[in-house]
């Protein structure tokens, strides 16, 4: 058996099972040399996809159980729909919701998923934090969006309602979407230390790093403040000592106001009340009282002659007691009502006192008294603020320390990476068919001195003191520029497959889908990055939506996406291929609509050719 110089074919994985090293490639034992790939299982997998009323698709079921392993393939004419497979599980993972995605004349859309996690104790961890649980089926974690045609939407974790963060937490550890978007993420040189810290494994160690880094810059901060009132202290102390001795003068008491306007408006209305008084105490005094008098001695008297008027007269008595108390309440009044109308302008004087305070320090007394304890706090503080500056001074030094101690480890980790990533990526872009092309990491490093000075404040960032920038040659001679310089379309779409690969094999998502990431490429190309997605699909549950004949040649599932008219309504459908099906499918990809005899021998020849390999 011969060995070619891709590890991904069939012959080079047939070896290395057999543990036959001495016929391996230079390429193959690299790659042997990497961590394996996670173990994969039928149990740790998108399972079943549901949709309702999404775009074009009034119903669609598919079930995955029965692919156990593999890739995925997903073909069709180019508007035929298959983006709409892609927006189902984007929606799933907590992408935006759209209104324009529900199908004309439905009330809402429905995506459903059910996901395997049998052994994913993250997930499950993850699930009980947050009481999610799966109580029917404890190996499967089920997903559901309800987008409606008013626009709410919502998400649902294993049958309860869930935010849509959480979904896109969960899903980060359930599947890996490329598409290419992603691709472009490989253009944006500031994302390529994300792709070096993910595959050398830092992120624990970044996010270790990020909350020293975010306790610095707190500390800087509040230092920088505090040495800004360093400078205008004196100005600062005679401002506050203004306003402290502005409110003392007053003197304000709390709800006085509230009084004083009370106060006021009884002095204003006081020769009305005495009239309006004294005639009800006059009445009373004269008239009511003497005649209730007479009442009641005469129910006395009737009531010691027929004991039956005993209640009538005891309520005589009643009510001639409380007329007897009423005026005496009105002549207390009319002895209490202010005569002094000087005390009026007095409590305008002082209203307006008080209400110049509340125009500049509150807009109740209350407030103007909380800005006065806060003012007299800051008068201290200012007598204190040279320990308060050496303090902080002191505390940012030791957390710097800290910081710089973790920023070079973080930096020291990242040359290990980028070397280790460099050598990776050469291996899998030899396999890709860029044999002589050259990918190099150049990592950059600030210095931040050895104490604190302004360019060490200019050195740090969140990702660290390091810039990462991802070196490309695809031509013998150039020497290795920029990628973001130098790279074509099909170079990307390459490029992002084999990074996507080395990615793979360390992280611990289990179905990956390529969104005709194959965009751009072709001939021995084409053929190479089949073989690396099928590599791929060796240790990965692969979904793969290609215009490649040479991709879906290796599938273990296909599944045709088209569209069809009905009642002047169109409609995508999505189904599986048997096997003559498929090679019919493949002829279409290779020779159009209606393909030659020899195209269609050509097809049967991939597809057989594949099966009898794997």
């Amino acid at each position: 058996m011969n060995c070619c110089s891709c590890w991904g074919c069939e012959n080079c994985r047939t070896i290395f099972k057999g543990s036959n090293r001495k016929n391996l490639s230079p390429y193959a034992i690299r790659q042997a040399q990497e961590p394996a790939p996670t173990t994969y299982t039928e149990n740790t997998m998108l399972q079943e996809l549901r949709v309702n009323n999404l775009a074009l698709i009034d119903r669609l079921d598919l079930d995955f159980s029965e692919t156990n392993t593999g890739l995925i393939a997903f073909t069709g004419e180019t508007g035929a729909g298959k983006s709409i497979i892609l927006q189902a599980v984007h929606l799933l993972t907590g992408g935006r919701a759209s209104a324009s995605w529900v199908r004309n004349d439905c009330e809402q859309a429905v995506i459903e998923a059910r996901f395997g996690i049998n052994g994913q104790e993250e997930i499950q961890r993850l699930l009980q934090e947050h009481g999610l649980e799966n109580e029917d089926d404890d190996e499967g974690c089920i997903l559901r969006r309800i987008v409606s045609s008013k626009g709410r939407s919502r998400i649902f974790i294993n049958d309860r309602l869930a935010t849509t963060r959480l979904a896109h937490t969960l899903a980060e550890n359930l599947v890996n979407i490329a598409s290419q978007h992603d691709q472009q993420l490989l253009l944006k040189s500031n994302n390529h230390i994300d792709f070096l810290d993910s595959y050398s494994e830092l992120w624990e160690q970044r996010n270790q790093y990020r909350q020293v880094y975010s306790r610095w810059q707190k500390l800087a901060r509040q230092l920088r403040e505090v040495q800004e009132q360093e400078q205008d202290k004196e100005q600062r102390r005679d401002f506050l000592s203004f306003q402290r001795n502005e409110i003392q003068e007053v003197a304000p008491l709390p709800n006085e106001d509230e009084q004083l306007i009370k106060e006021r408006d009884v002095l204003k209305s006081s020769t009305t009340l005495a009239e309006l008084v004294g005639k009800s105490h006059f009445h009373l005094q004269d008239k009511v009282t003497p005649l209730l008098t007479e009442v009641r001695k005469s129910m006395e008297h009737a009531a010691a002659l027929d004991p039956a008027l005993q209640e009538v007269s005891r309520q005589s008595s009643s009510v001639f007691f409380e007329v007897e108390d009423l005026e005496g309440n009105l002549r207390n009044y009319l002895d209490s009502i202010p005569s002094d109308q000087g005390r009026v302008d007095q409590i305008a004087a002082r209203l307006a006192q008080l209400r110049q305070l509340q125009r500049k320090y509150g807009t109740t007394l209350e407030e103007v008294l909380e800005f006065a304890d806060q003012v007299t706090k800051e008068l201290n503080s200012l007598d204190h603020l040279d320990e308060h500056i050496a303090a902080l001074a002191k505390e940012l030094d030791q957390v710097e320390t800290e910081l710089r101690q973790k920023a070079e480890a973080l930096s020291a980790e990242r040359f290990q990476g980028a070397e280790r990533l460099a050598k990776a990526m050469q291996a899998e872009l030899d396999s890709l068919s860029f044999r002589q092309a050259l990918f190099e990491v150049s990592i950059q490093t600030k210095d931040f001195g050895s104490k604190r000075t302004n360019q060490t404040s200019s050195a740090f960032s969140a990702t660290g003191a390091d810039t990462v920038t991802f070196l490309f040659s695809a031509n013998p001679g150039e020497p290795p520029k920029p990628l973001t310089e130098v790279v074509s379309g099909g170079e990307l779409s390459r490029l992002m497959l084999a990074m996507k690969c080395l990615l793979a094999r360390r992280d611990k998502v289990d179905t990956v889908i390529f969104d005709e990431i194959d965009a751009g490429i072709g001939g021995e190309a084409a053929e190479a990055v089949a073989r690396k997605i099928d590599e791929l699909a060796s240790h990965h549950q692969v979904f793969c939506i290609t215009h490649l004949p040479q991709i879906a040649a290796y599938a273990d599932a296909h599944f045709l996406v088209g569209k069809q008219v009905d009642t002047n309504r169109t409609f995508t459908t999505i189904r599986s291929l048997n096997h003559e099906e498929r090679i019919n499918e493949l002829a279409r990809m290779l020779g159009g609509d209606h393909p030659s005899e020899q195209t269609l021998i050509f097809a049967r020849e991939l597809v057989e050719g594949r099966a009898e390999v794997q």
